[in-house]
Order: structure tokens, then C-alpha cells, then sequence
């Protein structure tokens, strides 16, 4: 049983760090519906903008980032069971990412910013080195 006070091997921070920021931003988007909703109201065609619609969004979205801060705190502990909700993660926000990265201006950013650290937490998280930090905390 690896010790939570000391701190994981490299590539195990790096997943750590990569899905807490998701996390982070998903929770923070989660907010930024309610607020919006509150200060500016719904908007939008009437077949997705409804207020079951944006609950449901509202929900979803923090439900993601709660999720994702779940895995930060695996990786940052070494569960190794956490490679493959992160993989699965990671796929579905780089598709998310590649769909925005098609718009303009911040959106088309972000998007690609998405793809960009989705790749990367996919890449790290299939790497032996990791695989092999995480055996050698279950030592």
C-alpha cells in the first residue's frame, strides 16, 4: 500500500495534475451555467434550451469534473485502476476538444487545447513507465 504523504513517481503527478485541471475547468463550467442562467437567463432554440435541458447539462457537467478530480486523487495516490475511466476520459473529451476546435476564436482554442492534453493524458497513461510506477506502489 503506496503512502499518501509521499509524493508519486513523475509521470504519476503529470496525470495527477492533467486530470485535476479538467476537473477543475469542468466544475468551474458547471458554475458558469448556473450563473449564466441566473444573471442572463436561457437562450437558445427552444429544442435545447429549456430548463430540463439545462439542468441536465448543469448536473452532467459537474458530475465530469467531480469524476475527474476523483481520478486526480487516484493517479496522485497510485490506484491503478484508474488508467482506464482516465483513458475513456480522455477520449471523449479529445472528441469533445476536436468538435470545438472546428468553431472560432476561445472556443476553437480551447478545443484544441483539449485534443492536445487528451493525447498527451492518453499517451502517458499507456506508457510502461507507468504501468511500472504503479506495480511498484502496490509493492
Amino acid at each position: 500500500m503506496p503512502n499518501p504523504s509521499s509524493p508519486p513517481a513523475s509521470p504519476l503527478r503529470v496525470l495527477a495534475a492533467i486530470a485535476a485541471v479538467e476537473g477543475l475547468a469542468f466544475a468551474a463550467y458547471a458554475v458558469y451555467l448556473v450563473v449564466e442562467a441566473v444573471t442572463v437567463g436561457i437562450t437558445g432554440p427552444s429544442e435545447v434550451s429549456n430548463p430540463g435541458a439545462l439542468i441536465l447539462l448543469i448536473v452532467l457537467t459537474a458530475l465530469v469534473g467531480a469524476a475527474l478530480l476523483w481520478m486526480a486523487r487516484a493517479w496522485w495516490r497510485a490506484r491503478q485502476w484508474v488508467r482506464t475511466p482516465f483513458v475513456l476520459a480522455q477520449v471523449i473529451l479529445g472528441l469533445l476538444g476536436y468538435e470545438a476546435s472546428q468553431g472560432v476564436g476561445v472556443v476553437q482554442l480551447v478545443g484544441g487545447a483539449a485534443v492536445v492534453v487528451g493525447v498527451i493524458g492518453i499517451v502517458l497513461a499507456v506508457l510502461p513507465r507507468t504501468g511500472r510506477a504503479l506495480a511498484e506502489s502496490d509493492a
